[in-house]
């Protein structure tokens, strides 16, 4: 059985989607078959121009098998391309019997300027030989434009015709061969440190620990909603299940509460009430307000919240994180415990809903089957 090769060309005509990233990336697929294992080479031109310690670059190849199983994997993520000369780089891999789909790229992280050129892909024939493929626009000579690098798709491996708003996408002429080269370039970039516990300015030791923790789960329901469009931060599971922009409004009530709660030892008041026990109850009140608004709405809100949260805790001390509140008997440290996990429990919740969400034209054809009933 011979290697069979067939290149795939992601349609312009296809929606692009918009997101918010700190990295980028590009890709060519070709499906493959081979009966016996072979090894493959990537090869491309990169250079890097910027002054953010964070930014690198890399040449990326990732192999699917069937049923969509992983194989190989490299983007040069434990050796980032950083010189801001160019340079030639290798990723090598193998695939076999049970691989089908090869992706390869480039990919590019934080704020700077990224260039790309000349990329290559060589499999081994039945010899040993490294035999050359053919590559569509390999040099980038078919200028790109800021939404579109021609016969490239715009994202990775598991993403089509992405676009990230933090980078802008264009041609430019340095290059290693011929005319043009391919630039991304990245600008308003904040990677917010992880990893870490404590170590908060302006905080007391504890505070500061529980600050981080509060902040790291925030950060990732943001991560995990902050690309979701309207209708899926809008989508309803079931009867009985809340939607995503809910959970997040219900996030920032929960943590209103403690903030009277603890702050100024008290429940909320008729106005606060009005305003957030829709959101802290989440039933079919919530069900029926929440809907219609972007998930930025709803971040915004969460993020006004969080910052009072931060503002007032560094306020206090360790003494007063150990002091008891004599309505539940448990401590203000306590109180600030079940906010950071109650972030946790409904994270889940949002993974869960979100993995679950059809895509929109396939519920349009179930609503449409429902309506002809």
């Amino acid at each position: 059985m011979p290697l069979l090769f067939l290149f795939f060309s992601i349609s312009n005509a296809q929606t692009q989607k918009n997101i918010s990233s700190q990295w980028m990336a590009f890709c060519q697929k070709i499906d493959i078959q081979t009966p016996v294992k072979k090894k493959f080479k990537v090869i491309a031109s990169v250079k890097v121009d910027s002054n953010d310690p964070k930014a690198w670059a890399g040449v990326f190849a990732r192999v699917f098998n069937k049923n969509d199983e992983e194989g190989f994997s490299d983007n040069m993520y434990d050796r980032p391309i950083k010189s801001k000369e160019w340079q030639t780089y290798t990723v090598e891999g193998t695939i076999d019997e049970n691989s089908e789909k090869l992706f390869f790229g480039g990919v590019s992280e934080a704020n700077g300027k990224f260039y790309f050129d000349k990329y290559q892909l060589f499999i081994e024939n039945a010899k040993g030989i490294f035999e050359p493929v053919t590559i569509l626009n390999s040099s980038f000579e078919t200028l790109a434009t800021n939404t579109d690098i021609p016969k490239w798709n715009l994202g990775g491996s598991k993403q089509k015709n992405v676009k990230v708003k933090e980078f802008k996408i264009s041609s430019d002429k340095s290059s290693v061969d011929g005319k043009y080269s391919l630039l991304l370039e990245g600008s308003g970039i904040v990677i917010k440190e992880t990893g870490k516990i404590g170590n908060v300015e302006g905080a007391s030791p504890k505070i500061a620990d529980m600050i981080s923790m509060l902040e790291d789960l925030k950060d990732r329901v943001e991560e995990t909603v902050k690309n979701m469009d309207q209708y899926e931060i809008d989508y309803l599971h079931d009867e009985k299940a809340n939607r995503i922009g809910a959970l997040v409004m219900h996030l920032a009530a929960a943590e209103k509460y403690y903030q009277v709660f603890t702050f100024e030892n008290r429940e909320f008041n008729e106005e606060e009430k009005k305003k957030w026990e829709t959101a802290l109850n989440l039933d079919q009140g919530a069900r029926d307000e929440f809907k219609g608004h972007d998930i930025q709405y709803y971040l915004d809100i969460y993020n006004e919240v969080r910052a009072k949260t931060i503002s007032e805790l560094k306020k206090r001390d360790d003494a007063w994180f150990a002091q008891i509140q004599m309505k539940y008997d448990i401590s203000n440290q306590y109180c600030w415990f079940h906010v950071m996990e109650h972030q946790s429990s409904h994270l889940g919740q949002i993974l869960f809903l979100k993995k679950r969400i059809p895509p929109q034209q396939q519920q349009l054809k179930v609503l449409e089957q429902e309506i002809k009933k």
